[in-house]
């Protein structure tokens, strides 16, 4: 039987498009949702939104799904998950808010309960049994406060203690980030870490008046019902301008990033909770580190560069902690974000992708993680729009698929 040319030319258009069909369902088996935070608009004060984008498990890029969903408020700063992955928190500054979302199995979220925080919020951090959010702000001085969750929900107010500076209790202390030790079934009692900086020592622009050291970590061992009590030493310094905190797997080891001297500083956790400095740091990174974060492993350290508009990385030395290698890219602009990334997570489900979000870039940069040798190359068609002055990012496994966390 002859087809004619018209017939020819309908079955190859017919087989390209069921090729394409099933090509682009490969592209689109999600391992994981993607979940940031920014503004709906460009005019001051305009509402916050979070924007939901799934992860293909083969290629890391992204795609949105559903509609952006209101923050609660307006210029939203940090984004945490419950260690279930069932609910989303943001901290909103604009309205010194906290909202509470649920996190559906396809990555939509639903907003529940929003509770106003009595100062303005900087960062925000859940514990390992979900029982616990830890909220940070305001600058005169500084507070950590501590609320319960209940199945999700917001309780009342539990702990506040004010984060003063030794010696300078009139200084404004301004926090700037919060971490919480993960759960290694050791124990019950959990370890939270606060970065701050002084800004009556350190104001670049603005008059100086205090002679206190600028930067500093303050450490809180977690106990019944959220109380908190400072451990031994703390607060310990911490550089000029510490903007961002994050520990290993194991809880052995603590990294901060140094906004103001381009640096990466190491810390040993002892089982106390106190913090060592590794005596062999700081350790350089490019220009205005923001963030830092570990792999699932805790083999690598990633860190965006707000000023140069690229990722750092790091291997970590297992026996001290020490990130003693800087990974190399794979390519010439393999670690090259968008204009300004502010904020940087790895996929939880596979612990092969490296997101980061770009405040001035309106979009989110994604890289693939080589795992055995920690070097990053970007994603297919990163970067991916988003709406306006992104500052934060979160992430959850898709449905039931396993988390990577191996300990080193």
């Amino acid at each position: 039987m002859k087809f004619s040319k018209v017939s020819q030319l309908v079955l190859v258009s017919a087989l390209g498009l069921a090729a394409a069909i099933a090509l682009s369902g490969c592209l689109l088996v999600s391992i994981d949702y993607i979940f940031v935070a920014g503004s709906s608009g460009t005019a001051a004060g305009s509402p916050g939104q979070i924007q939901t984008f799934a992860a293909d498990a083969n290629t890391g890029a992204l795609r949105p799904i559903g509609k952006a969903i209101a923050s609660g408020g307006s210029s939203p700063i940090s984004l945490a998950t419950t260690a279930d992955f069932a609910n989303l928190y943001a901290a909103n500054q604009g309205n010194n808010s906290l909202s509470h979302f649920a996190i559906a199995n396809d990555g939509l979220l639903t907003a529940k309960d929003t509770v106003t925080v009595p100062f303005k919020p900087s960062a925000i951090a859940v514990n390992a049994t979900g029982s616990l959010l830890f909220v940070v702000g305001g600058s005169n001085p500084g507070k950590i406060a501590v609320y319960p969750l209940s199945s999700g929900t917001i309780g009342t107010l539990a702990t506040s203690v004010s984060l003063t500076i030794p010696g300078f209790p009139s200084d404004l202390s301004v926090p700037t980030a919060v971490n919480v030790l993960a759960d290694t079934g050791t124990n019950i009692m959990k370890d939270v870490y606060v970065t701050v900086w002084d800004q009556s020592a350190y104001n670049p622009g603005g008059s100086v008046t205090s002679s206190a050291n600028p930067g500093w970590v303050f450490g809180f061992t977690v106990g019944t019902g959220g109380a908190i009590t400072a451990t031994s030493g703390s607060p310990y310094q911490a550089g000029v301008k510490p903007v961002g905190i994050a520990s290993d797997p194991t809880n052995r080891f603590a990294y901060v990033t140094d906004y103001a001297s381009n640096n990466l500083i190491g810390y040993a956790i002892m089982s106390s909770g106190t913090l060592n400095y590794m005596v062999n740091g700081p350790f350089k990174t490019a220009n205005q580190p923001t963030a830092v974060v570990v792999d699932p492993r805790g083999l690598y350290i990633y860190v965006p560069n707000s000023l140069s508009n690229t990722v750092s990385g790091y291997a970590i030395t297992l026996a001290s902690g020490t990130p003693t290698i800087t990974i190399a890219p794979t390519g010439s602009s393999a670690a090259i974000t968008d204009t300004q990334p502010v904020a940087i997570v790895i996929d939880p489900a596979l612990g092969r992708f490296v997101y980061t979000a770009n405040y001035l870039g309106n979009s989110i940069s994604g890289f693939k993680l080589d795992p055995n040798t920690g070097t990053i190359e970007g994603t297919m068609a990163s970067p991916y729009p988003t709406g306006p002055n992104p500052t934060a990012i979160a992430a959850v496994p898709h449905g039931n698929h396993a988390v990577q966390s191996v300990a080193p």
